[in-house]
């Protein structure tokens, strides 16, 4: 047999009539029948497999049965990956905003006007003066005379004897290394600690802030007034978490240690140890 009879053969069967019958088993009667060829069947059955396909599907697409197949989100899911993409576009806007405040900042404190904010001449109708400018810390010098009045920080030349604070715990500010010790004589009136990068700076007592912000020389600093007259002072941090009139408790995070400020050598604590105005050495009571 060739090919060409083979085909007209296959063709033929194809195009062939069957009947498909339902007889009833008990009285031989027929009861549904249906005359047929193998190419209805090919059809009908594609037909169907269509149907199916499209209607899994619609199925899938708009309803909530979706949400049972491995591996796709389901709508609480979804609402979190949008609520952390808004956060990150927020997130995204706060730093902007926080970087072109610095940046304002800086500008500020280089003796410049930030370029956003200056005005030209033609546009003010003003008339232009050319102008020197002189940088000078006068303003940090006033400052920190201003605290120093303040808080009445001087060392006392006179012999009196001092109420005993050696019953008083202090809580440790930060653990570390001390790399400068008390000394009069060079007037450091304080101990420069030396600990972990990013490391917590700790209230040593319970207290109220009387002064947070920056200087000149010693950057952010941070002041605490407790009882018994005494006074707590923690300079050259990186960041204060703190502000001024907050209530704090001995062991409160109060700052980050930092480099901050032109009076530094490196990140490191500067802390300062008052008792009615009188500077005291702070490893006399406190264990670093």
């Amino acid at each position: 047999m060739n090919r060409k009879e083979l085909r007209k053969k296959i063709f033929q069967m194809l195009k062939d009539h069957y009947r498909l019958i339902i007889y009833n088993d008990s009285s031989i009667q027929t009861v549904w029948s249906i005359k047929l060829t193998p190419i209805k069947v090919l059809t009908l059955g594609s037909l169907g497999a269509i149907l199916l396909i499209l209607l899994t599907t619609i199925i899938i697409a708009y309803t909530p049965l979706r949400e049972n197949i491995p591996g796709y989100p389901s709508a609480k899911v979804r609402q979190q990956i949008i609520y952390n993409y808004m956060l990150v576009d927020s997130l995204e806007n706060e730093i902007k905003n926080r970087d072109s405040y610095f940046e304002k900042i800086r500008t500020l404190f280089q003796g410049e006007v930030p370029a956003d904010e200056s005005v030209s001449p033609a546009d003010s109708g003003l008339k232009t003066y050319n102008v020197k400018f002189k940088s000078t810390n006068a303003d940090s010098i006033f400052q920190d005379k201003l605290l120093e009045e303040k808080l009445n920080l001087s060392i006392s030349n006179n012999s009196k004897k001092l109420p005993s604070i050696a019953n008083i715990h202090f809580f440790t500010p930060l653990r570390g290394l001390i790399t400068n010790k008390f000394n009069t004589k060079t007037e450091h009136l304080a101990v420069d600690i030396v600990g972990s990068p990013n490391s917590r700076i700790s209230s040593v007592l319970e207290g109220t802030v009387i002064f947070a912000g920056w200087t000149m020389d010693t950057g952010y600093s941070i002041y605490i007034q407790h009882e018994n007259n005494i006074i707590s002072a923690y300079k050259h941090n990186a960041e204060l978490l703190k502000e001024v009139g907050e209530k704090v408790k001995a062991g409160d995070a109060i700052a980050i240690m930092g480099n901050s400020g032109e009076l530094t050598t490196g990140p490191h604590l500067h802390f300062e140890l008052w008792h009615n105005g009188t500077a005291l050495d702070p490893e006399t009571y406190i264990d670093f």
